[in-house]
């Protein structure tokens, strides 16, 4: 499904960059048609309660289905950028690391929609997500 065989240490080098390096995204895992990202759940992503913050869950989310459709395309001709998302807050997570999964749902010429769930170490699922990228050409930066 991919455009080209891609590493670990190259998604990962994407995922360190901006704020997906601030909250430690990393990449753990690439199929044929998922890519797997985790987050570690320290007070970076926190609400002031204690718990994960929605908002980082959806950082994780989007991210994770970001790369996905950039990983679907010709970076030197396509951008993929974020068109909608929404997420559902299933159970709070305090400690530990989240795992965030993304399958297609659709894979056009022009938007992509990603499934992504989002899980803690116990497996138990704590955000569902989907997300709708939109693929244009490339911008031509100044």
């Amino acid at each position: 499904m991919w455009y080209k065989e891609y590493t670990l240490e190259e998604v990962n080098k994407i995922f360190a960059i901006n704020m997906t390096g601030f909250l430690d995204i990393k990449a753990v895992s690439i199929t044929p048609d998922t890519l797997v990202a985790e987050m570690p759940v320290t007070e970076k992503v926190k609400q002031p309660f204690g718990i994960l913050h929605g908002g980082a869950s959806v950082v994780l989310a989007e991210s994770v289905g970001s790369v996905a459709s950039h990983m679907l395309v010709d970076s030197e001709v396509w951008a993929a950028v974020g068109l909608e998302i929404n997420a559902n807050h299933i159970r709070p997570v305090t400690k530990g690391v989240v795992r965030g999964t993304c399958k297609p749902l659709h894979i056009g010429k022009t938007t992509h929609v990603w499934d992504i769930q989002i899980h803690d170490e116990r497996n138990k699922l704590v955000c569902v997500s989907r997300l709708t990228m939109a693929i244009i050409k490339k911008p031509k930066l100044a």
